[in-house]
């Protein structure tokens, strides 16, 4: 469905406040939310699959607007993938109950390994057609395919630099382009957010939960000529 009110829609300005964003593929990133997804990232910078995508309605069609995407963390801490009973081995059906995310499979799941990293520089990346007019927004699927994550801290790609075995949140950003001279002013009204809880994340340097690596494989179709190695993306 549309996520109409996204985050703090009262005291926008009317050219956002009546944004709306809907989720594409939502079953399909849902399916991955029930396995806990997870995302490649490396030094040269990996596409996400599935694309995030939106369709967004409730634009003025005469506006022009920014829309970018950054990734905040979910949670102070950072996880292995293990066995959920202590190290004893298989144990099946074993969940570890203190965690926030509860993604057990043939007895392996993420554990909490301790605190996490100090944060990665934050970044946000733009969707290479901004700044358009909010019809030509309206008028197709909005991709995000050519956002790439990395873990090099060193990137100069302009990548989203993440750090490994961290869950992330993604957020979406409608930034009406305000033509005033005093625009600054009133930035904190000229924009609207969106997230959407079931693109949550946990960023890996190799897939950890095979069923993962089976659905990305299924799913994706540029992962198909990769069956037999390192599935594409």
């Amino acid at each position: 469905g549309w996520a109409g009110e996204g985050t703090g829609a009262s005291g926008k300005n009317r050219h956002v406040c009546h944004a709306a964003a809907r989720l594409e593929m939502g079953s399909l990133w849902e399916e991955f939310n029930r396995l806990g997804t997870e995302m490649i990232v490396t030094k040269a910078g990996r596409r996400m699959f599935p694309t995030f995508q939106v369709k967004l309605s409730g634009l003025d069609p005469l506006a022009d607007y920014v829309l970018l995407m950054d990734f905040i963390p979910l949670d102070d801490k950072r996880y292995r993938w293990g066995w959920g009973n202590g190290g004893r081995g298989p144990d099946l059906g074993v969940l570890s109950p203190s965690l926030p995310c509860r993604y057990a499979f043939h007895s392996s799941s993420w554990l909490a390994a301790g605190r996490a990293e100090p944060a990665a520089p934050g970044r946000v990346h733009f969707h290479p057609d901004s700044p358009a007019k909010g019809a030509q927004w309206m008028r197709q699927i909005v991709s995000f395919d050519k956002l790439k994550l990395t873990n090099n801290l060193l990137d100069d790609n302009g990548h989203i630099i993440l750090n490994s075995m961290h869950r992330y949140q993604p957020r979406f950003h409608v930034v009406f382009v305000d033509p005033r001279r005093d625009s600054e002013r009133f930035a904190h009204q000229n924009f609207k957010s969106f997230s959407f809880p079931e693109t949550q994340f946990m960023a890996v340097t190799a897939y950890q939960n095979h069923r993962i690596t089976q659905l990305k494989i299924a799913s994706n179709p540029f992962a198909k000529g990769f069956r037999d190695g390192d599935p594409e993306p």
